[in-house]
């Protein structure tokens, strides 16, 4: 038997409004349904595409082995993270073997940052597979703030806050424009890059954009910790009328 599909569909930001035509067919007329998510909630993803899930599809609920207990310098954290991956596409595998196509869920866009990509990696040459597009995380976020980001020859850059303070004020201090994501607990850090990069008074928070409980502020006011689904914008300087 051939092979059938491995769809890697990305969901939006969090609006399911915001699920493209073709994200919700796809989702639709799969067999499986696949998603990541922690082990003590139902996944982003598949919240998202809720209306598009039927009670006949059969569904792959991938949870992470760990999420913020481990950071990315712990030795510990690629080697384990990479056998999930490993475990996770063995069980897409075996279903696309089966006849059965397979959406893959991904919160955003699936080739930004997104889980997906790493079953993607994975599987791509020994199956086929397509990609659905999605709104973009940091898409949904500036349009919840409101603010333009890049005009004439603005260069935009998209940072982890996860890289080292240094490289992290070096490039804030370079771009244009940024969106720095993967706040988190990295959210001190960034505060300190900004001020060394002389933006700290630039930078707006974005928090759950898209969503009902969405929150928008400068990132001066912001106070707390920082949820995973938050993000920073550094708007663009030039002035182009």
């Amino acid at each position: 038997m051939s092979p059938a599909t491995l769809h890697v569909v990305g969901v939006g930001p969090g609006d399911p409004e915001l699920l493209t035509l073709k994200a919700a067919r796809v989702i639709e007329q799969a067999a499986v349904v696949a998603y990541f998510c922690r082990h003590d909630r139902p996944g982003h993803a598949r919240t998202i595409a809720a209306a598009h899930v039927s009670e006949g599809q059969r569904e792959l609920r991938f949870a992470y082995p760990f999420t913020t207990e481990r950071t990315v310098q712990d030795p510990t954290y690629q080697p384990d993270m990479s056998a999930f991956y490993d475990e996770c596409a063995a069980h897409i595998h075996g279903e696309l073997h089966e006849g059965r196509d397979v959406a893959l869920l991904c919160e955003g866009d699936p080739f930004l940052y997104g889980s997906a990509m790493y079953l993607f990696d994975r599987l791509h040459r020994e199956v086929p597979c397509a990609v659905v597009p999605g709104v973009t995380g940091m898409g949904g976020c500036w349009a919840q703030a409101g603010q333009p980001m890049v005009h004439g020859d603005d260069v935009l850059c998209v940072l982890p806050a996860t890289m080292p303070e240094p490289e992290l004020a070096a490039w804030l201090e370079r771009a244009d424009a940024a969106v720095v994501m993967k706040l988190g607990s990295n959210l001190p850090k960034l505060r300190e890059a900004l001020a060394t990069a002389g933006r700290a008074d630039e930078a707006i928070y974005v928090e759950r954009g898209t969503q009902p409980d969405a929150r928008v502020m400068k990132l001066s006011e912001k106070e707390g910790a920082a949820p995973y689904f938050a993000l920073a914008l550094v708007p663009g300087r030039k002035d182009v009328r």
